[in-house]
């Protein structure tokens, strides 16, 4: 609320001798406002809505009675990427790592869409290896690539002692410590 003060000081006499009134002071009470503005914020906190968590989908294999027949792929449709250190990623196309190449992650893009393109849409399928030495962020990356390169068929899987061997060789051989 506010409140004036109005004591002291005559009428407007102007002369000799005539005291000055004394200004008024004017004195606000914030104490509804600090109340209101409580009221306003718990209002708004719970009015709005909380943001949804975001998540991906997987689409998981439908159970069979015979394993041998659930992920049965074209060893011709098939590129299997697998992440190294720096910023690595070797790959290759079948199910022979012997024909083992290396990429950056520049370039990877242009390999996945070309091997998409020379392959038939329902049996092209990539297969995302991380080695132990690959980062956090680059695994991250190459799901974003897959969504990015419009794959539809994807899966992340252990590598295998064999395939680690042979990046370490490469990497051995190219001198990337």
């Amino acid at each position: 609320m506010a409140e004036m003060d109005t004591s002291g000081g005559g009428g407007h006499k102007k002369g000799p001798g005539v005291k000055k009134g004394k200004k008024l002071s004017t004195r606000v009470d914030l104490t509804p406002m600090v109340d209101l503005g409580f009221l306003l914020i718990t209002f708004f906190i719970f009015t709005t809505t909380m943001s949804q968590p975001t998540a991906m989908h997987l689409f998981l294999p439908k159970d069979v009675k015979n394993p041998d027949e659930q992920n049965k792929v074209k060893n011709s449709a098939v590129i299997t990427l697998m992440l190294g250190k720096s910023d690595k990623i070797y790959y290759y196309e079948g199910d022979s790592a012997a024909g083992l190449k290396a990429t950056d992650f520049k370039n990877v893009r242009d390999i996945v869409v070309d091997k998409k393109r020379r392959t038939d849409a329902k049996d092209f399928v990539v297969i995302i290896k991380p080695t132990v030495d690959a980062t956090y962020k680059n695994t991250i990356n190459i799901l974003d690539e897959m969504t990015i390169d419009g794959v539809k068929r994807y899966a992340m899987v252990d590598i295998s002692p064999v395939e680690y061997t042979y990046i370490k060789a490469t990497e051995k051989a190219n001198g990337i410590n």
